[in-house]
């Protein structure tokens, strides 16, 4: 059985272990690819392949794939490895916004660190349909959406609302559920985190962190686009003019 392919999640990691290399390989003796080859072991992304695979993502494999990273980038002068066209997606996304990928490496590394990422299960729409890779990776994805489906966090938010006399309606189009579905949807609206983990980091969820959204621009503030898969709702309605939307905008 061979190991499986790199994820964006793992090269995410590798990747900034080479950015903060000076974007240069590292080698097997290296104690930064070992403690990187235990954290990928430790990734729920492909379930019970480091106890059937003794090899997989070793320390020699660790260390290879930082060469591909290395000599892959646009300035590197010698012949590069074969490397594949993830990594070199990965590497474009470090050249273009190197701070913003540091940041999400770190959010990674915090959650597993935690133990909380392992602990949230699989979550629809965690992927888009297209099969893009957004800034964020799979797992930092999956944590995000788990948060917001916290049903006590939603109720929280709601009723602070009521009592601050807001009303339930999306930020970004101004749908109300109450409104166009009657007594069914009294009191339903759907919550938002306003920040991406990979820039708040994964502390606790404070009611100002959310916004109240209909689930249609819930979906897009979600759906990955040109390199990222998180929008806040000034930036979703920012789409929405370009695009001549309605709702707020009219």
């Amino acid at each position: 059985m061979r190991s499986p392919a790199w994820t964006w999640d793992e090269l995410l990691l590798a990747c900034a272990l080479v950015v903060k290399n000076g974007w240069r390989e590292l080698r097997e003796s290296d104690q930064a690819v070992s403690e990187l080859s235990d954290l990928l072991r430790s990734l729920p992304l492909h379930e019970g392949m480091a106890r059937e695979l003794p090899k997989y993502r070793s320390i020699g494999s660790v260390s290879r794939k930082t060469t591909d990273l290395a000599t892959n980038h646009p300035a590197y002068t010698g012949k590069p490895t074969r490397g594949g066209r993830l990594d070199r997606q990965v590497i474009q996304a470090f050249v273009e916004r190197e701070a913003e990928m540091l940041q999400a490496a770190q959010a990674l590394e915090d959650g597993i660190g935690s133990g909380q990422l392992a602990l949230v299960p699989e979550q629809p729409d965690e992927i888009a349909e297209d099969g893009s890779t957004a800034l964020e990776g799979r797992l930092l994805a999956r944590w995000a959406i788990f948060r917001e489906r916290n049903p006590r966090l939603r109720k929280r938010k709601i009723d602070q609302a009521r009592n601050r006399g807001v009303p339930l309606t999306c930020e970004v189009c101004a749908f109300d559920f109450n409104a166009v579905y009657g007594r069914l949807g009294e009191g339903y609206i759907e919550v938002h985190h306003v920040l991406p983990l990979h820039i708040s980091g994964p502390r606790e969820t404070k009611l100002e962190d959310l916004a109240f959204l209909c689930a249609n621009c819930h979906r897009m503030c979600h759906t990955s686009h040109r390199g990222a898969s998180w929008r806040t709702p000034d930036a979703l309605r920012a789409e929405m003019a370009k695009a001549g939307g309605a709702g707020r905008l009219a």
